[in-house]
């Protein structure tokens, strides 16, 4: 009895992987054995990577509203602290956009989470 090797699957299996690995340098793009290793690499890292860039992004936003609150005569974690205290509900990104784009948008926020804390 012949061997059954599930050929046009394989096939198919195949011919996908070499797809997906398309723009890759080299033998990482033309041979099955090495495209399948760089594409689970490329998969591992992009879905590590995914989670890393929300890290870096709050790092950044932290640094900006910091740079911007210094610049004041208040560091970050003071500024934080009021904004809750008054009762302002402004995510870090947006804190972060107003303190590089829209400065007197920002003091007006800033002036609001001062006299917000004094009162408290």
């Amino acid at each position: 009895m012949a061997r059954a090797t599930n050929a046009p699957q394989s096939r198919k299996r195949r011919k996908r992987l070499l797809r997906d690995a398309r723009g890759f340098r080299g033998r990482r793009s033309k041979l099955f054995r090495y495209a399948k290793d760089a594409l689970y690499k490329a998969r591992y890292w992009s879905y590590r990577d995914r989670k890393n860039r929300k890290r870096e992004f709050r790092a950044l936003w932290i640094q900006r509203i910091n740079a911007a609150c210094r610049k004041r005569g208040m560091t970050y974690s003071r500024f934080m602290e009021a904004l809750r205290k008054a009762g302002i509900g402004v995510n870090r990104k947006m804190l972060a956009e107003l303190a590089v784009r829209s400065q007197e948008d920002f003091d007006q926020i800033f002036k609001l989470a001062k006299e917000g804390n004094l009162a408290s």
